[in-house]
């Protein structure tokens, strides 16, 4: 019997280890997180390359805790704002940090 109480206690033990190590902070996403943000990246990447206006435009997305990052080249001011639009018109999308700069 204390056997069987010192293995429930180990495994306890690890299983409380394991799920603190994918908590996340205020700098560190947790692993949920993690793939939520590749999730958003990737909807807005397909967003602004179906959208016609934005085709030529150089457009890098990062996401970050549902924060999406736009950074780049685009061509004019009207793209810039459509590039924003379209970033949060995406589901999943908290809010958009607008570095893009004209070319």
């Amino acid at each position: 019997m204390r056997l069987s109480h010192r293995f429930v206690a180990l495994v306890f033990a690890i299983l409380v280890a394991f799920v603190s190590g994918c908590a996340g902070t205020s700098t560190k996403e947790s692993t949920g997180e993690y793939f939520d943000d590749t999730v958003i990246t990737s909807r807005v990447k397909t967003a602004i390359f179906n959208e016609p206006t934005l085709k030529s435009a150089e457009i890098n997305v990062e996401t970050f805790k549902g924060t999406v990052q736009l950074t780049g080249f685009v061509s004019s001011r009207a793209a810039i704002n459509r590039a924003v639009e379209v970033a949060r018109g995406v589901e999943g999308v908290t809010s958009v940090r607008n570095d893009m700069r004209l070319k």
